[in-house]
């Protein structure tokens, strides 16, 4: 694969850059146009230059003084080329800059943005580190040459003009001193082809090296506890070496191809001043002729060392894109229908699986994937609770993201009010379904901003009456400013039944029709569960409650619903009340004092007492 890659990294370098040019043409534009002008006043300085020292300075030497005219005209022209090849450099950089930055942040939110629309299953195949890298520094790798683009592109037209005038000046000394450009442009496709393995080894080790960062930052716990410190810093350690040992490759063939890339314009003027010193003595050029000549060779190299940037990022821009266009080619996105449920219609929705069945793609497309759920079918009526109950394994979160829509069935249909949820719009699912997750996620910001994420229409009051609801308003009411209060990264500021429940309330600010609580209040206290679950069954502010589909473990929980659906091994093995199951379902009854036996067991372990670092000290009853 490397050697493919290193023999069309050129073709594919230049299709990326295309790409840019075609999405960024009017910035292109105006930075090609101040490097023609740059390159212009080059070779203007030239014929300049050479005027001066042919009609101005070995005259002077000869005679002893030269007219104040002379001088006065010889500084007007080369103050007026200073000038314009200032305003062609600002406008080069300027633009070259703008649209480097720009395209940089437009790929950032089109990764971004396709990371939401992926579903579930594609993003459980790949890691976050690698996607923090596809993100960040692939997509900056990838516009990486945009900087000297339009600087090599410009001054082209810099090459073409300097290489018309040599001919038109002096023939013979333009194809001693061109002889070196086919060596310049063959150094650089080898450089190139060279370079593009060591730049794609680089790119994938930064993404796993971003991985195991994140890896080990986020299970700083697990890490910390089981005394796996010096384990984890020397993993991280081995594939940071690994990253080290490549950049150091790409950074050891840079200095051993630069300085020739260097040089070989050097030779070219040496060649020419020699060549040239003997055509001056014969008389076939003159002083003036010979300056401007060696001039334009010296300024050449400018253009072919642009040219040379360019290629020498193209292996880097590439390795980028490839993983750029990874995500931003990936299938399997969840695309969205276009009915709307009546927006007005403030009664709880009814939920229904009719023949469901499901199964997570295998990490290898070649692998059959395993049906993780098969002939699922029940009803959550509108208002009712229905409790989802099984072991480990069972497909209960599977039912749970089926419900929200995270993922969709293999066959089979999930209905919404009696509309198959694939034909309804974002946000219209959005507004009418609301998934509490076991897993509590919190962001860095204040308790208002979680709970509203700057929704339109949700007040302080709102917040407040949703954090009632979910039994989090006292201790949010004694957290040191109240709503205004900063949580940290993930609410690590709070337990993890405080997280629960103001995740609790973020879904219940929404007023959705249907709930779905996915354990989302294992590590609450009982008692307070049990006041949740029965707030949210009672009508509030004249509104009926929301039906609520409930993936539930303790007695009391499972005892409040008005049905419960058993599960095991991914099939509907029973149906009917808590009382019923009990009495009918061996496996049933088995599960649930499990389940109680070890509630009980963890509840003499902990205790009752829930108190977070921010209402340590307080004389407040978390958990009413």
């Amino acid at each position: 694969m490397a050697s493919g890659t290193s023999r069309d990294v050129i073709g594919r370098g230049l299709s990326v850059l295309g790409r840019a040019i075609r999405e960024q043409p009017r910035i292109f534009a105006v930075a090609v146009t101040g490097s023609v002008l740059f390159g212009l006043m080059v070779i203007a300085s030239a014929y300049v230059v050479g005027a001066v020292v042919g009609e101005v300075v070995v005259p002077a030497i000869a005679r002893g003084s030269v007219p104040a005219g002379t001088l006065a005209l010889a500084a007007v022209a080369l103050f007026g080329i200073s000038v314009l090849r200032v305003v062609g450099i600002f406008g080069r950089r300027l633009g070259a800059g703008y649209m480097q930055f720009r395209l940089q942040a437009d790929y950032r939110r089109r990764v971004t943005r396709r990371y939401l629309d992926l579903p579930l299953a594609w993003h459980q195949r790949n890691a976050t580190g690698t996607l923090l890298s596809n993100a960040n520094s692939d997509v900056e790798a990838a516009w990486f040459p945009i900087a000297p683009l339009p600087f090599a592109v410009g001054t082209l037209v810099m090459l073409v003009g300097a290489i018309v005038s040599l001919f038109v000046t002096d023939w013979p000394l333009a194809l001693v001193g061109l002889a070196v450009f086919p060596a310049l442009f063959a150094l650089n496709v080898v450089y190139s082809r060279r370079m593009a393995p060591r730049q794609a080894r680089a790119q994938r080790l930064r993404a796993e090296v971003s991985g195991i960062a994140h890896e080990s930052f986020d299970g700083a716990l697990v890490v910390k506890t089981m005394g796996r410190e010096a384990h984890e810093t020397a993993r991280f350690a081995a594939r940071a070496g690994e990253l080290r040992d490549a950049l150091i490759s790409v950074g050891r063939l840079r200095g051993v191809f630069d300085p020739m890339l260097e040089t070989l314009p050097s030779l070219g003027t040496l060649a020419v001043l020699v060549v040239g010193a003997f055509r001056l003595r014969s008389g076939a050029i003159n002083v003036t002729e010979l300056v401007s000549v060696a001039f334009l060779f010296t300024v050449l190299a400018f253009p072919v060392r642009a040219i040379g940037w360019v290629l020498a990022e193209l292996p880097r821009s590439v390795a980028g894109w490839d993983r750029v266009r990874r995500v931003l080619d990936a299938t399997g996105e969840m695309p969205y229908g276009e009915r709307r449920l009546d927006p007005t219609n403030p009664t709880p929705a009814t939920l229904a699986f009719h023949d469901v069945h499901f199964g997570y793609e295998p990490a290898e497309a070649h692998l059959p994937g395993a049906e993780v759920l098969g002939e699922v079918s029940f009803t959550v009526p509108a208002g009712k609770t229905v409790a989802l109950v099984g072991p480990t394994g069972a497909g209960k979160s599977t039912v749970a993201a089926l419900a929200a829509r995270l993922v969709d069935p293999r066959a089979g249909t999930v209905t919404l009010d009696g509309v198959d949820v694939r034909e309804l719009r974002a946000d219209t699912l959005a507004s009418n379904v609301a998934l509490v997750a076991q897993v509590p996620f919190v962001f860095d910001d204040t308790v208002r901003a979680n709970i509203t994420l700057d929704r339109p229409g949700i007040g302080d009051d709102d917040v407040w009456a949703a954090l009632r609801l979910a039994e989090a308003d006292g201790f949010v009411a004694a957290l040191p400013e109240g709503l205004d209060t900063m949580v940290g990264e993930r609410g690590t500021s709070l337990s993890g039944g405080q997280r629960q429940r103001l995740t609790l309330a973020r879904a219940l600010a929404g007023r959705p029709r249907l709930l779905v609580l996915d354990d989302a209040t294992s590590a609450v206290d009982p008692r307070v569960e049990a006041a949740i679950l029965a707030g949210l069954r009672a009508p509030t502010d004249g509104r009926a409650a929301a039906s609520i589909l409930v993936v539930a473990y303790r007695r009391a929980t499972i005892a409040l619903a008005d049905e419960v659906v058993y599960l095991e091994q991914g099939r509907v093995l029973a149906r009917g009340t808590h009382s019923e199951l009990l009495a009918a379902v061996t496996g049933y009854a088995e599960l649930v004092t499990a389940y109680e036996q070890a509630e009980q067991e963890r509840e003499q372990q902990r205790g009752y007492d829930e108190v977070s670092p921010l209402t340590s000290g307080l004389e407040i009853e978390v958990d009413r």
